[in-house]
């Protein structure tokens, strides 16, 4: 089947099926063709819950999906590719929270969106990358304790003077292999472009930047800058959108190791089998649910 004949054929079965499909910036660009909406994890899941639809499958990794589920508890979450795993949510599970809160009794536990349904449930609050830091400002307290991106974690710390972020040892490995070396590379090619880093990278790297933020944050600085070239340091994927998008302007990937497999996992293919057969299900119990959604609420509130 060609690529068009599959995103003919899947537009056709959301129309049957009352279905939309979300897809994250990560992805193979071919999807956006299928896509009712694309960006970040947790935009994403808030325009699943105001939408009117049966099904939402969520072109993403597994906890994406899971938030989606959190906040449409009531329609039926598919994801495309069953293997489509977070190698960072999947480095912490529920015993080792438990021990990490042991080990600093008392303090509130910050959990970044990139994690499981039952880490959520169990922490105080949820951030994202955009507004880590100001759930962290928002609790008011000398010490925190922040799951599971040591990376994130650490640049919130260096921005606070009146908090410690005390870091779970989590990480993404893609943003994490991310060296200054990388990105010297690149400069000395492109001496005038800007650096655009996402805060999921170590601080050396981050040193590096002219703006640190978010996805949706880098690809609105890239929109909006009078500038021509940008050094993307994040996932290959955002330089792809943001060439196609913005072809006036010059986008060059920070390190050829910035691909993520996981990301990549979800085709067109997978999509089609997914929405004919409705599968891979999100199920999740519904007190993990319940409690995963009111940290999230707490952070939505500030």
């Amino acid at each position: 089947m060609t690529q068009a004949e599959l995103i003919k054929k899947i537009n056709h079965l959301k129309k049957e099926k009352n279905a939309i499909v979300l897809a994250h910036c990560y992805q193979r660009p071919e999807i956006d063709f299928v896509a009712d909406f694309v960006g970040d994890s947790l935009s994403l899941s808030h325009k699943a819950s105001s939408v009117d639809a049966d099904i939402i499958l969520f072109a993403g990794v597994t906890f994406m999906a899971e938030t989606a589920k959190i906040l449409s508890f009531e329609k039926k979450v598919l994801y495309p590719n069953k293997d489509a795993g977070c190698l960072m949510a999947d480095m912490i599970n529920l015993d080792m929270l438990n021990n990490f809160k042991k080990q600093h009794s008392g303090m509130p536990v910050v959990c970044y969106v990139n994690s499981s349904a039952e880490i959520k449930a169990n922490s105080d609050i949820c951030c994202t990358s955009a507004n880590a830091i100001e759930v962290v400002k928002s609790l008011n307290t000398e010490k925190v304790l922040f799951v599971p991106d040591r990376g994130l974690g650490s640049y919130v710390n260096s921005m606070l003077k009146d908090t410690e972020v005390i870091c779970f040892s989590g990480c993404c490995p893609i943003h994490m292999t991310i060296t200054p070396k990388d990105i010297q590379a690149v400069k000395e090619k492109y001496p005038d472009a800007k650096v655009l880093v996402h805060p999921e990278c170590s601080l050396d790297v981050i040193q590096m930047a002219d703006c640190v933020g978010s996805t949706t944050k880098i690809m609105e600085y890239a929109k909006n800058s009078s500038d021509k070239q940008f050094i993307i340091v994040t996932e290959k994927g955002v330089v792809d959108r943001l060439n196609r998008d913005y072809p006036e302007k010059e986008f060059v990937l920070g390190s050829e190791k910035a691909i993520c497999q996981n990301m990549k996992c979800n085709t067109l293919e997978d999509i089609l089998y997914s929405l004919e057969n409705e599968c891979y299900e999100v199920n999740l119990d519904e007190n993990v649910a319940k409690a995963a959604r009111s940290s999230i609420e707490r952070m939505l509130a500030i």
